[in-house]
């Protein structure tokens, strides 16, 4: 099938992590995707044609979260150890250590400001703490379960509480079996995903499910709202990512490229990159397009191919109500070859061992700085 300028594109993949990939972000300055891993370890890659790129050995668990800072100095990182850690994504490797949470800790995201960072754990707490302080602040504990969505408490700490915010939406959360929770980025809508493999929009304005989406043949593990709302990406235990058209309220892309599961995916803050990561070890980063032009378009444009896509439906087009999105069989299907890609895997260069620990006690919490060094050779 021809291609047309705004259809997705692989631009880079990624291989380091020795297990499989767990979160992913982008930096903000738009120059270093993290990703975390089964394997324990960071992952900072560097987009500059061959750059290298930095594991950060620290985290005695799986890596479950990873989180920039706004400006992109520091990044964060939650894990099955029970620890959150503070991370300088540079050669420097310097490492903080947050320690309060009695369980596995599920998610972390910094607030707006940089100022504070949120968990949320097994022991079904969320934490605030103080980035600049380096110390815990306040727990909340009214959760009867684990928390386990960062995007949910990203937004807390934005001023929304999600609890009392989305009332009839919250109770229906509850009764599902959800595998990942997120708003979108003006905060008036929350997505919920489950493992009977279907994605679920409501409006938070009026209470009310707006969208449903069952285009995956497997569980979702994770998806991200493009930047301007118009856009969803999902990844499944069924190996593919799918893009859906929020406006039109339709699948528009089906994307191969791993083998099993799809554990994560994420947009680049402007919108204009996104990453995947699964079992396979394998971190994919792949070129937007598709949001550079209008849908309509992109419609003209698909107008001209051997197999156009069907027009959308009038029952597809906003406003409109909550009924059952299937997949279409003309969806556009991309499956690249993955080891056909212009970039090289990186070198990488390892930073693990410590030379000498500070450990200051503050409140029942533990911070320790770590600063590793290693051979100039490496460098």
């Amino acid at each position: 099938m021809a291609s047309v300028l705004e259809d997705p594109t692989l631009e880079r993949h990624f291989k380091g992590h020795k297990d499989a990939v767990t979160c992913a972000d982008f930096n903000p300055n738009r120059k270093q995707l993290a990703s975390g891993s089964v394997d324990k370890s960071l992952m900072i890659w560097n987009l500059a044609p061959k750059a290298r790129a930095f594991r950060f050995v620290g985290h005695q668990d799986v890596v479950t979260a990873v989180h920039f800072s706004p400006i992109g100095n520091l990044v964060a990182t939650s894990s099955k150890d029970r620890t959150v850690r503070l991370w300088t994504p540079s050669i420097k490797a310097e490492s903080t250590v947050f320690k309060a949470h009695t369980a596995a800790v599920r998610s972390v995201a910094f607030s707006n400001d940089g100022q504070r960072l949120v968990t949320g754990s097994d022991d079904k707490s969320v934490k605030v703490w103080s980035v600049h302080r380096q110390c815990f602040v306040y727990s909340l504990n009214q959760h009867t379960n684990w928390v386990f969505s960062r995007w949910a408490a990203h937004s807390l700490l934005r001023g929304r509480s999600f609890c009392p915010a989305v009332g009839h939406v919250h109770q229906t959360l509850h009764q599902l079996s959800a595998t990942f929770v997120g708003f979108n980025s003006s905060g008036t809508c929350i997505a919920c995903s489950g493992a009977d493999s279907t994605l679920k929009i409501w409006d938070l304005r009026t209470n009310k499910l707006i969208q449903h989406y069952q285009v995956h043949s497997a569980g979702i593990n994770s998806f991200s709202f493009h930047p301007s709302n118009n856009y969803l990406i999902s990844g499944s235990s069924d190996s593919t990512v799918k893009i859906l058209d929020l406006l039109e309220g339709r699948l528009i892309y089906t994307l191969y490229g791993h083998k099993g599961a799809i554990l994560t995916v994420a947009f680049s803050r402007a919108g204009d990159l996104f990453a995947s990561g699964g079992a396979d070890g394998q971190v994919l980063m792949w070129r937007t397009n598709f949001d550079t032009k209008s849908y309509q378009n992109v419609l003209q444009q698909h107008s001209r191919r051997s197999s156009p896509d069907p027009p959308p439906h009038l029952t597809d087009i906003h406003p409109r109500g909550p009924h059952l999105h299937r997949q279409q069989p003309a969806a556009i299907q991309i499956s690249p070859k993955v080891a056909d890609t212009q970039s090289t895997d990186p070198h990488v260069i390892e930073l693990g061992q410590s030379i000498h620990n500070t450990t200051n006690m503050d409140i029942g919490f533990m911070s320790r700085i770590e600063t590793f060094t290693y051979p100039l050779t490496q460098l």
